[in-house]
């Protein structure tokens, strides 16, 4: 090798590493515009997103099976409400443990954990002959769910150069978005078939891709940075070569892997010092910059599902029954159209995410869904206190729906992902994403089996105007306290909520200089 001393240092685990300094001016070398996009990282990013599509079909698929399964089991609102939310509180369950699972068995054993998990409860799902049984399928199945959300994000981060991140990291939500439409497209097709039998169908199907998955782990590397948390330096350096562009970047981004190693361990690598209690002891009483990274994450994974986006899928059929279009295809038809809106917007953010960076999407993102709520809510009301339904406002409330989570798809719907990944330090990175996606699924149930009943308290349009008044404050959030990451290093991310660097970063979020300091 050219360099040889440095490579030499950098893949013996008993090396010390320089300086943070040195860390700092080597990222600055690497992943920068014009550096290729790895076709390993790629596939490596692809498969382990597919999980997200698990959970894309199940809210796609139930926003039309939930129909058929209420004819035929004669469900009230609140079993509706209760058969459809309970896979996200279960999800909880599974995020909460995944993080302490991922440090323990790995990202990528913890991705096929997630994949068998899910397998089992699609299984039981299609064959549920009674309610019980079928909440007892969604239950198994939302724990898969619950590893698969943890775990796809941070392998992506943790495989990907700093300047293909974006592109990487969105790729979860764009699997979540085909799942979606996947499962719209299977309540379209199957809804012909006779009773007892379409809708088991419809949810069995979600069995397939996990099957797909578990065969795909074979072929993934494991991630660098629980490796040299391991203190597997030397195979963290063969990923490393694998997917980057360069030897050269391979060394540089190690470099910054094992700095940010150094600075936590006092010198060593023991893998002691980067999981179980002492984890924990961090995150629940953090230092300033980790407390201001936890309030980061967990605030737009609320924002996220606080926006109503899965309440919204789930229940738009309810929706526009409501609104007075009774023909099942129509209804499923409709689905379709919104699923595709979702699938354009969502690939026109990860095209353009680690062009324009993470703030102005965002901005974007949730002031439209702001807008969007605001004329579902006014095409709503207008509805209630119509008889008969005049089309236009049926036209309004459709566009609105398209419209909403199309913006949706462009901002918190992909880099939430992102953005609450990169930013937590590697050493804390599976756990405190654990607790983020833990709120995000607490939410997720929470509004989704709650929706009907508030809605027959206050009407569709109330709650529409409600979800638009969160996005309100979830804009103002973004603008005031979301510093941009695009570009930067994972071991760069902590000098960003440096007391210095964020109070810099309030005034100008758009270009926060870097302190030179790293996590």
């Amino acid at each position: 090798m050219e360099k040889s001393t440095p490579v030499k240092n950098l893949t013996d685990p008993e090396a010390k590493v320089g300086s943070t300094s040195t860390s700092s001016s080597s990222s600055a070398s690497y992943g920068r515009k014009g550096s290729p996009l790895n076709k390993y990282v790629l596939f490596c990013a692809i498969l382990a997103s597919m999980n997200s599509i698990l959970l894309g079909y199940d809210i796609g698929v139930m926003s039309g099976a939930v129909i058929l399964i209420r004819e035929e089991l004669m469900l009230t609102s609140v079993e509706v409400e209760v058969l459809v939310g309970i896979l996200n509180l279960s999800s909880l369950i599974g995020s909460l443990a995944s993080g302490k699972t991922s440090d323990y068995i790995g990202r990528r054993y913890t991705i096929s954990v997630a994949a068998t998990t899910f397998l089992v409860g699609a299984l039981l799902m299609g064959l549920a002959p009674t309610y019980p049984f079928l909440i007892a399928g969604r239950i198994i199945a939302g724990l898969g769910v619950g590893y698969s959300l943890m775990i796809a994000p941070v392998y992506n981060s943790e495989i990907s150069p700093a300047m293909s991140r974006g592109l990487l990291g969105s790729l979860p939500e764009f699997f979540i978005v085909m799942g979606i439409l996947l499962g719209y497209i299977s309540n379209y097709t199957l809804s012909s078939i006779p009773g007892r039998i379409n809708w088991r169908i419809m949810l069995g199907l979600a069995g397939l891709p996990a099957i797909l998955i578990g065969f795909g782990v074979l072929f993934m590397p494991e991630s660098p940075r629980w490796l040299v948390m391991k203190g597997r330096v030397r195979e963290a350096k063969e990923v490393l070569v694998r997917t980057s562009s360069s030897e050269e970047e391979a060394e540089a981004r190690l470099r910054d892997i094992t700095v940010a190693a150094d600075s936590v361990s006092g010198g060593g690598l023991s893998a002691a010092d980067w999981s179980g209690q002492g984890v924990w002891r961090e995150l629940l009483n953090p230092s300033r910059p980790i407390r201001r990274i936890l309030i980061t994450a967990i605030s737009i994974n609320f924002f996220m599902q606080a926006s109503g986006n899965d309440a919204v899928i789930y229940y738009t059929p309810e929706v526009f029954r409501a609104a007075g279009v009774r023909n099942k295809k129509h209804l499923f038809g409709v689905n379709v159209i919104m699923g595709a809106s979702k699938t354009a917007f969502v690939l026109v953010s990860a095209l353009y995410l680690d062009r324009f960076g993470r703030r102005p999407l965002l901005l974007i993102g949730s002031a439209g869904m702001a807008a969007s709520l605001a004329a579902l809510g006014l095409g709503s009301k207008f509805l209630e206190h119509s008889n008969p339904k005049p089309l236009w406002a049926i036209v309004v409330c459709i566009v609105a729906v398209c419209t909403d989570v199309s913006f949706f798809s462009i901002g918190l719907g992909p880099i939430t992902w992102v953005y609450s990944t990169e930013i937590f330090p590697s050493r804390l990175r599976a756990q405190g994403m654990a607790l983020a996606v833990s709120v995000n699924r607490l939410v997720s149930g929470a509004v989704s089996m709650s929706f009907l009943s508030v809605c027959h308290r206050i009407s569709f349009g109330g709650m529409f105007f409600l979800l638009c008044g969160v996005m309100v404050m979830g804009t103002v959030f973004i603008y005031f306290f979301l510093p941009e990451t695009r570009g930067r290093s994972l071991e760069e991310m902590g000098a960003l909520f440096e007391d210095e660097c964020y109070k810099r970063g309030n005034a100008n979020a758009k270009n926060v200089e870097l302190t030179g300091h790293a996590t």
